[in-house]
């Protein structure tokens, strides 16, 4: 079946969650803005009338919706700040800060739960995310985000976040009038307000970061990430109109087996291996599904006659994915080093090792590793990705082809 041409085409792009796996994303981004530039593609206009964004992809998400009058600078901007980004701008690392927020959980793992219910203890989590308050505001001026809908530089911005109230999985969106909310099985959307609220609550792993408060209906529910039980991660974008969708995932979409890897994995797992099996479930396993099937529905209309196509609600969906071409948990364990030492040791207790050949329990390392020399190795890999993936890009756009690009910016090593 054709794909929708260039010109009729609404472009949607979806951000996956991952903590601070999702700085891979900010290097595809930027290689997509310099191929758009060697394309010789219009300047500074934004590529993505609909943006989509789970967890630290909504952050990511947000922020580029709301520069999307300038894309090009708006994506340099944010990768200054992934470059350049500390673990004790998201969450407090220090060594006291360490020990009153963990303390909780240690008793009930060490102590048991009788001593934990005499001392009225009530962790609510393992970190303390206020530091991302304070970044927040500077990343994500969201008071822009109006205007620039009603000027059409973005058609809607949606952000993700499950309930833990309810049991529901919202979609929170902020676009123009002709975008109607819609009601899925345990899941719906609602139009809102995009506020740093739903960006805390969307980015909010669960056990990691506390829960956020939200209204909804009128009542108070607390939330959490939003890639918990989300089972269709690219309907948002297709519910607000996209039938073009670039998916950036934060984890590969299939993990071959890696004898070298498994070698380091056959003994019995610690808990930090389970956490990172458990959270690599939570934001890798839906959205590799859910790309799946739409290729799949895509298929199969394929082989419908043009008449009943057009009488069926369904439609094709062009869909391009990018995701990581290695392992990041790999990548993450030569890096735990770079961690504070407070977090190091509490991720030790865990399981998890400062040797960088040693990759148990990595995985849960690789969403807290917010330090740079981790975060840009990441940026540096989404833009080669991106770069190998370049003749797809520019077809997916309807950009003219261009000779391979050569990594002039270098997102390698922090900005000074």
């Amino acid at each position: 079946m054709p794909n929708a041409s260039p010109t009729t085409a609404t472009t949607g792009l979806v951000l996956s969650g991952g903590g601070a796996r999702a700085a891979y994303q900010v290097g595809v981004l930027e290689a997509i803005a310099d191929i758009r530039k060697a394309a010789g593609a219009l300047a500074h206009a934004n590529p993505f009338p609909i943006i989509t964004g789970t967890s630290a992809g909504a952050i990511n998400a947000a922020a580029l919706a709301c520069g999307a009058d300038d894309f090009d600078s708006t994506v340099r901007r944010i990768g200054e700040v992934w470059k350049n980004i500390h673990a004790k701008q998201i969450y407090r690392a220090d060594s006291f800060s360490m020990l009153r927020s963990g303390a909780g959980w240690m008793t009930l793992l060490s102590l048991g739960w009788l001593i934990a219910k005499w001392r009225r203890l009530k962790p609510r989590s393992l970190l303390d995310n206020s530091p991302l308050h304070e970044l927040l505001p500077r990343l994500v001026p969201l008071g822009r985000l109006p205007a620039l809908v009603r000027q059409g530089h973005v058609q809607a911005l949606a952000i993700t976040a499950s309930s833990y109230s309810s049991g529901e999985h919202i979609t929170f969106f902020e676009g123009n009038k002709r975008h109607l909310p819609w009601v899925r099985s345990q899941r719906r959307s609602v139009r809102d307000r995009i506020t740093h609220a739903h960006l805390l609550a969307s980015s909010a792993i669960p056990f990691v970061f506390p829960a956020t408060p939200l209204q909804l209906d009128g009542q108070t529910e607390y939330f959490g990430d939003g890639s918990m039980r989300q089972s269709a991660p690219v309907s948002a974008a297709i519910h607000l109109g996209a039938n073009r969708i670039l998916v950036m995932g934060a984890g590969r979409m299939q993990e071959p087996k890696d004898e070298a890897y498994l070698h380091t994995t056959r003994s019995y797992p610690s808990l930090a291996q389970i956490a990172g099996h458990t959270l690599s479930s939570i934001f890798l396993d839906a959205l590799a599904m859910d790309v799946e099937r739409v290729r799949r529905i895509n298929q199969t209309m394929a082989l419908v006659p043009p008449e009943a196509r057009n009488a069926s609600a369904l439609r094709p969906v062009e869909l391009l994915v990018i995701a990581p071409s290695q392992r990041l948990d790999t990548i993450a364990a030569r890096h735990v080093g770079d961690l504070p030492p407070a977090v190091r040791t509490m991720l030790g207790a865990l399981g998890v090792s400062s040797d960088a050949a040693d990759a148990k329990g990595a995985a849960l390392a690789s969403y807290l590793l917010f330090e740079p020399g981790y975060t840009c190795e990441l940026m540096a890999l989404g833009y080669a990705d991106a770069q190998v993936q370049q003749q797809e890009i520019c077809a997916f756009f309807g950009w003219s082809d261009i000779e391979p690009l050569h990594n002039s910016t270098g997102p390698s090593g922090p900005v000074k």
